[in-house]
């Protein structure tokens, strides 16, 4: 009725294949706009789960009038 785990291709396959390692790489995220723009848009990523606030550098100057960035750098998980 049941047959034996242990004997068969299937088996021997299965154990002998390594789990596959999890790895991480990073990447970065800007944002540019006005500073109203650019502190909502980081608080819905945190509503979002995405992100924490504190997470994203201060807003830096970018030289044009009235527009600030921030930048967020971020650790994901690769399968």
């Amino acid at each position: 009725m049941f047959q034996d785990s242990t004997q068969g291709a299937d088996a021997l396959t299965n154990q002998s294949a390594p789990l596959p390692e999890s790895s991480y790489e990073s990447g970065r995220h800007l944002l540019m706009g006005s500073l109203t723009f650019v502190q909502t848009t980081i608080k819905l990523l945190h509503k979002l789960n995405y992100t924490e606030p504190n997470d994203w550098s201060r807003p830096l100057p970018t030289g044009r009038p009235n527009e600030v960035m921030a930048i967020l750098t971020k650790k994901v998980k690769i399968s």
